[in-house]
């Protein structure tokens, strides 16, 4: 078996940094090296984490003086703004990055500074870096040293649309709409009042409504998969649920898409895709079968005035963040796509 790989993870007291830290303790080809937070160095991670007692005995390091050049590989689960500000280091010292903020996502830096509101720390680095999506560009995963991990609704919304953009089945005479949910563990672990319990159980509302940070990111690789520029209307609600998101996708097909099986299309498109699911026609896919695990489930409806929907599930935390982390992180360095994440779902 090949040497593990020495992993570190920058923030590693958010949502997504634990996440990453439950599937990464078990992964066999790891060795956890290097776990950093600003606010809680010297802490025991699992004095922290209860849930990772007897599997990460490291304590969290100032990210100041942490030797982050040690790893072979480093996560960022920071804050944007972040990995861009140490990538030239670390890229030097022959370490590959997986951000799992917005810094490598946008390869336009004026779209990129329009949303975050910071500039560009290394555009050098931003040129190189790959989109990481694996389903759709693993070659380009393979060779790369920086990988920008796709957000959690880009996700549902680009693995929905592939199969038919890369046909040249959507009619884009009329904008593709994305109705989408995420649980309240997509606003990051932090204190504030419109994600404490008595604010958003019992409720639903929709967000970043007159604008949302992942609709220039979802447009650019939509305009990627079809060649053109087209309209995109995209509007996120937060549900009250800790994690999970479904992504209703709503499609105007082509003449040339009538009459063909676009069931079929989707099972052979994703045939080989072990973390994505085409249902069975008729069915349709609920949050809760995708809790805690690294899988993706769609499922189409198609309308009788030609336009088709697609309902498209996962862990907002997992596929959506964390577990597309790993599944990079394999690619990247030649393991089997699929190691430290045959994590069944958890049902109830």
């Amino acid at each position: 078996m090949a040497k593990k790989v020495k992993v570190g993870i920058v923030g590693g007291t958010g949502y997504t940094g634990v996440e990453l830290l439950r599937l990464l303790a078990l992964h066999p080809q790891v060795e956890l090296t290097v776990i950093t937070s600003r606010g809680d160095a010297g802490t025991w991670v699992a004095d922290m984490f209860p849930s990772l007692r007897g599997y990460v005995t490291l304590t969290f390091s100032d990210p100041a003086t942490a030797n982050l050049s040690v790893c072979d590989v480093v996560f960022f689960a920071t804050p944007h703004g972040v990995a861009m500000n140490q990538a030239e280091s670390l890229i030097a010292a022959g370490v590959k990055i997986i951000d799992l903020a917005a810094d490598f996502r946008l390869q336009d830096t004026t779209v990129f500074e329009q949303w975050y509101k910071m500039p560009h720390a290394c555009p050098d680095v931003l040129k190189q870096a790959v989109y990481g999506l694996p389903e759709l560009f693993r070659q380009d995963i393979q060779q790369a040293q920086v990988i920008g991990n796709p957000g959690c609704y880009p996700t549902t919304v680009l693995l929905g649309l592939a199969p038919l953009l890369e046909k040249g089945y959507i009619d884009f005479s009329a904008p593709i709409i994305a109705d989408a949910k995420s649980g309240v563990s997509g606003a990051g672990r932090k204190a504030e009042v419109s994600t404490l319990f008595s604010e958003a159980s019992d409720s639903m509302k929709a967000y970043g409504v007159a604008g949302h940070r992942h609709h220039p990111e979802i447009v650019a690789q939509l305009n990627l998969l079809a060649k053109t520029e087209l309209d995109f209307i995209f509007v996120p609600h937060l549900i009250p649920m800790i994690r999970g998101m479904l992504s209703t996708l709503y499609v105007k097909l082509t003449a040339s898409a009538q009459g063909v099986d676009l069931q079929a299309l989707y099972e052979t498109r994703y045939a080989n895709e072990y973390f994505v699911d085409v249902l069975p026609s008729g069915r349709l896919p609920e949050t809760r079968s995708v809790r805690g695990a690294n899988h993706l489930r769609i499922a189409l409806q198609p309308q009788a005035s030609g336009y088709l929907t697609l309902v498209v599930v996962q862990d907002n935390l997992v596929k959506g963040a964390a577990g597309q982390a790993v599944q990079n992180m394999n690619i990247m360095m030649g393991f089997d796509e699929k190691m430290g994440l045959q994590v069944l779902p958890l049902l109830p």
